[in-house]
């Protein structure tokens, strides 16, 4: 992040983006379809290859241009059923995640934005990679 940059209701990031093959990829690993809302994401892009988002660096949405800042770190609470709570006794997707997506520790699953300027985002936007 940069000097200034402010996040409100959220518990440190602004925005997180996960991309739809991203997911796929990972129910296929599981052997299960994952639900998205397991990972609470603001922004789902559909259309780019799985894990695409870990290499952009800035993206535009509509007018609105995004800075990517840090993978997100995952924890336990993707183990737990968004609709009944139970946790998953194998501990998915956690489990399959850390075979594939470790990195010094820490599990990691999308990615971490902040907004440059003011805009409106819309569902259905298109999404361009500008670095």
């Amino acid at each position: 992040a940069q000097r200034g940059d402010r996040a409100a209701f959220s518990d440190g990031f602004p925005l997180l983006l996960i991309g739809q093959a991203s997911l796929d990829e990972l129910s296929r690993r599981v052997g299960r379809s994952m639900e998205m809302l397991r990972f609470r994401p603001n922004l789902v892009v559909e259309g780019a290859p799985a894990f695409a988002e870990d290499s952009w660096r800035r993206i535009r949405i509509g007018d609105t241009t995004l800075r990517v800042l840090k993978p997100s770190v995952r924890c336990i609470l993707t183990t737990l059923d968004p609709v009944t709570g139970e946790r998953s006794l194998d501990r998915e997707p956690l489990t399959t995640l850390k075979t594939f997506r470790e990195r010094e520790g820490d599990v990691l699953f999308g990615q971490n934005l902040a907004v440059d300027g003011e805009g409106e985002l819309r569902v259905g936007m298109d999404v361009q990679v500008l670095e």
